[in-house]
C-alpha cells in the first residue's frame, strides 16, 4: 500500500518485456559466438524435413487411396441419411447402400470395361486405314489446297506411330510395366473398396472423434461446421456422378445412332472425364469430335452440334436440379480449383478440388469473416 492508501502498481508486463528481450539478446550471442552449433541444428532440420517429405511420398498412393475412400463414403453417407428419414435403420440402409455399391463395380468391371478395351484396341488397330481414307477424301484435298501438305506429314507420321504396336507399348513403359499398372490398379481399386465400407459403416463414429479433439465450447459450433461441409460434399459428389453418368448414356446412344466407332470406350471417357466440373464437358466435346472427324467430317458436325445442344440442357436444366444442395461456388475459383488439382493428382485431384474449395470457402464466411468482423 502507499502512502496515499492506494494499491501499488505492479510492472510484470515490463519485467516480462526485460526478460524477453535478454533472451532474445542471449539466443544472438549464441548464434553469433556458436555457429558450429548454429549449423548443426540447422543441418539437422533440414536432414528432418527431408526424412519427412521422403515418407510422406513413400506413403503417397496409401493416402490417394484414403483420400478416395474418404469421399466414396462421403457421398454414399446421404443416401443412408435420406433412408434413415424414411424408418430404415441405419444398419439396414448401410448393407443396401453397400451392396449396390459392390454390384454397380461388379457391372462396371465385368460388363462396361471389358468391350471398351476391346473397342479401344480396334479403334486403334483401324487408326491407319481411317487416316488414309480421310487423305483422299474431298474434304482433305479441300483443306491441303488451302494451307497445303503440313497436316499430311503429319497424319504420315501419326499413321506409322499408331501402326506399330511396341510404339504403343513403350509409352506404357513395356509389357510388364503395364501388367504391373493393371495389377496396381486392380490391388488399389479392392483397398478402395474395402476402405469405403469401412469409413461408411464408422463415419458417426469419426466425427464424434473428430468434435473431441476441440474444446467443448468450441464443439457445437464445430459439428456444425462440420455437418455442413460433409453434406456439401455428398451432394456435389452424388450430383457429379448423376450428370457424368448422364454423360456418358448420352454419348454412347449418340455414337450408336451415327455410327461412330467405339461407343462403350467413347462413352466410358465421357463418364471418367465429364466428372472434372465445367471444363469436364467440354473438353469430352472436342476430343469426341476430332476423333469423329477422322471417320466422316458430316458425322462430326452432327456430334458436334448435337452434344453442343446436349450441354446446354445440361448447363441449363439438370445441373441446376441436380446439383441445388451442394455449395455454390464461384466459376472462377471452380476453373483454378480443378486446373491445380488436376496437376496435382489428376483426374482424381480435379475432382476432389471442388468440395475442398468449396469447404474452405465455408470456413472463411463462418469462422473467419465473423471474427474479422467482431473486431473493432
Amino acid at each position: 500500500m502507499s502512502d496515499t492508501g492506494l494499491p501499488e502498481e505492479s510492472s510484470p508486463p515490463p519485467q516480462r518485456r526485460r526478460t524477453s528481450g535478454a533472451q532474445r539478446a542471449r539466443s544472438i550471442r549464441i548464434t553469433v559466438t556458436r555457429p558450429l552449433l548454429f549449423g548443426f541444428a540447422l543441418v539437422l532440420g533440414g536432414l528432418g524435413a527431408f526424412v519427412l517429405g521422403a515418407a510422406v511420398s513413400s506413403v503417397a498412393t496409401i493416402l490417394v487411396y484414403i483420400a478416395i475412400a474418404i469421399f466414396v463414403a462421403l457421398g454414399l453417407d446421404p443416401v443412408i441419411r435420406r433412408m434413415e428419414a424414411r424408418g430404415v435403420s441405419r444398419t439396414r440402409g448401410l448393407l443396401i447402400v453397400s451392396g449396390g455399391f459392390l454390384v454397380f463395380l461388379a457391372v462396371v468391371i465385368g460388363f462396361i470395361i471389358p468391350p471398351a478395351l476391346v473397342q479401344l484396341g480396334e479403334f486403334t488397330r483401324s487408326v491407319p486405314a481411317t487416316i488414309a481414307d480421310f487423305r483422299a477424301s474431298e474434304e482433305y484435298a479441300a483443306f491441303e489446297s488451302q494451307v497445303g501438305d503440313v497436316l499430311g506429314t503429319a497424319l504420315s507420321d501419326l499413321a506409322a506411330f499408331l501402326g506399330d504396336p511396341g510404339n504403343l507399348l513403350a509409352l506404357g513403359g513395356g509389357v510388364l510395366a503395364v501388367g504391373l499398372g493393371v495389377g496396381n490398379a486392380i490391388s488399389g481399386m479392392l483397398i478402395v473398396v474395402v476402405l469405403t465400407l469401412y469409413f461408411l459403416a464408422s463415419l458417426s463414429a469419426i466425427k464424434s472423434a473428430f468434435y473431441s479433439l476441440a474444446p467443448a465450447r468450441d464443439r457445437p459450433r464445430l459439428r456444425t461446421l462440420t455437418e455442413q461441409i460433409t453434406d456439401s460434399v455428398g451432394s456435389y459428389l452424388i450430383g457429379m456422378v448423376i450428370l457424368a453418368a448422364c454423360n456418358a448414356v448420352f454419348a454412347t446412344l449418340l455414337h450408336l445412332v451415327l455410327g461412330l466407332p467405339a461407343p462403350a470406350f467413347m462413352g466410358l471417357a465421357a463418364f471418367l472425364i465429364t466428372l472434372i466440373p465445367l471444363i469436364g464437358p467440354v473438353t469430352y466435346w472436342i476430343f469426341a469430335t476430332v476423333v469423329a472427324l477422322f471417320v466422316d467430317p458430316l458425322l462430326a458436325l452432327i456430334f458436334a452440334v448435337v452434344y453442343l445442344i446436349y450441354m446446354q440442357f445440361e448447363a441449363y436444366l439438370l445441373t441446376p436440379r441436380i446439383m441445388n444442395r451442394a455449395i455454390a461456388v464461384p466459376g472462377s475459383l471452380v476453373i483454378i480449383g480443378a486446373l491445380i488439382g488436376g496437376a496435382l493428382l489428376g483426374l482424381l485431384g480435379a475432382l476432389v478440388a471442388i468440395p475442398v474449395t468449396a469447404a474452405i470457402l465455408l470456413v472463411i464466411t463462418q469462422v473467419h469473416i465473423p471474427r474479422q468482423n467482431a473486431k473493432l
